[in-house]
């Protein structure tokens, strides 16, 4: 099974009724009411795509792309706790 490449856009908006329609252009992963943001998940390739198009609606405010496929998280020189492994270990 081939997993398709996808990144997060989060989208500033006015008011969370404009939720419903931000879920049309991807996968919602996360709504903040106190802050007035969504996280949605597109396919990489139609990212560019998808941030023009929220864009233009009148309701959002601020579109931004998310980092963390630029991220690295295979740690070279990570050491593991000796108390921590022993724990794993007991099944604790």
């Amino acid at each position: 099974m081939l997993r398709t490449k996808r990144q997060g856009i989060i989208v500033y908006f006015q008011h969370m009724k404009n939720v419903r329609q931000i879920k049309k252009h991807g996968h919602l992963i996360h709504a903040s009411k106190k802050h007035k943001y969504a996280v949605v998940y597109v396919n990489q390739e139609d990212v560019e795509f998808k941030m023009e198009k929220l864009e233009r609606l009148p309701f959002v405010s601020r579109v931004v792309l998310s980092h963390k496929p630029d991220i690295r998280t295979n740690y070279e020189n990570a050491k593991p706790d000796k108390a921590k492994q022993y724990d794993y270990k007991m099944g604790i």
